[in-house]
């Protein structure tokens, strides 16, 4: 890799500006995200610990859900700590942790797009297919589509790295966003950056639209499924569940895909920072409510396990 110079001065590191807002801000905007962050990493959490602790929650549905929870701390925690410095000081970041930021934020989110495909595919299985379910979502197919996501997310983003990392910038070393993404790099780089930018567009192509295409695929034929029950309580569930999964899922796929295949598009960096807020905070506030803390057998297993918990404390108290 490259240096990083400002004429014939060698740094070694970028500046990341963040939110432009006034100074008295940065205290409330530190706690507002602060909290947020928090019930990120609570959220997730207790969803981990109720698929581990429930023999009832040992399905491919709950498989699948650990995994998104799993992957959305990894990747929240990658970014939101370093936002969260930069309301309270200036956030410098080397050259190699700038990629590596990038690297690791961009092949998590990569994997979160294949894997919430694989969810998708998983109902639409289960909903049409309910006796062979079983069979065609067996225990080591469950594995090894996971495996899959994740390798495939590492893959995708080390390539676009490998390409990055021949770059050579220079100029100023301040970086117009809260963490280190790829067109606020490529606008520092010094070096013909199109081969770089070509190969991220190709594969954020492939990533983002394939992906979505099966969830919607798999949602659609979903309704068609559901659309042959009965009017009644089960249906207005269903459909009530659909909606809320594409909504989280639509917002996902749509703020990456503006900034990742048609960043033409937003004419405005703050914009740009809405748009990657959406995708790195909201996305995974709502993913732990949406998908699973709505759900009934959730609810159960962290009761029982709360339920245990005070059992032990108590009966260790009279000891």
């Amino acid at each position: 890799m490259e240096t990083v110079s400002i004429g014939n001065q060698t740094i070694t590191e970028f500046v990341l500006l963040g939110f432009y807002v006034k100074a008295e801000l940065h205290l409330l905007l530190f706690i507002v995200f602060t909290v947020i962050y928090a019930s990120i990493i609570l959220g997730n959490m207790l969803i981990i610990v109720a698929v581990v602790s429930s023999q009832r929650l040992h399905t491919p549905m709950y498989f699948f859900l650990a995994n998104l929870s799993f992957l959305e701390i990894l990747y929240t925690s990658s970014v939101v700590p370093k936002m969260l410095e930069g309301f309270l000081q200036e956030a410098a970041i080397s050259v190699a942790g700038c990629l590596l930021q990038f690297f690791i934020f961009g092949s998590l989110a990569t994997a979160e797009c294949f894997l919430l495909a694989v969810m998708a595919y998983d109902r639409y299985l289960a909903i049409c297919y309910p006796l062979r379910y079983p069979l065609l979502m067996g225990p080591r197919w469950c594995l090894g589509l996971v495996v899959i996501a994740w390798l495939s997310g590492f893959m995708v983003d080390g390539l676009v790295v490998a390409l990055m990392a021949q770059l050579r910038f220079c100029g100023r070393n301040h970086i117009d966003h809260f963490y280190c993404d790829f067109m606020p790099l490529m606008s520092l780089a010094c070096s013909d950056p199109s081969v770089a930018q070509m190969t991220t567009f190709i594969l954020s192509v492939v990533c983002l639209t394939v992906p979505f295409g099966l969830i919607l695929t798999s949602y659609g034929r979903i309704v068609v499924a559901v659309l042959r029950v009965p009017a009644g309580a089960s249906r207005r569930k269903a459909f009530s569940t659909c909606s809320s999964h594409l909504a989280v899922v639509s917002t996902f796929y749509g703020s990456l895909m503006v900034l990742y295949i048609a960043p033409s598009a937003v004419h405005s960096q703050l914009l740009t920072k809405v748009f990657a807020l959406l995708y790195t905070v909201v996305t995974p506030v709502f993913n732990p409510v949406i998908y699973t803390l709505r759900n009934k057998e959730v609810q159960q297993a962290l009761w029982r396990l709360l339920y245990v918990k005070q059992t032990e404390t108590i009966e260790g108290g009279w000891w």
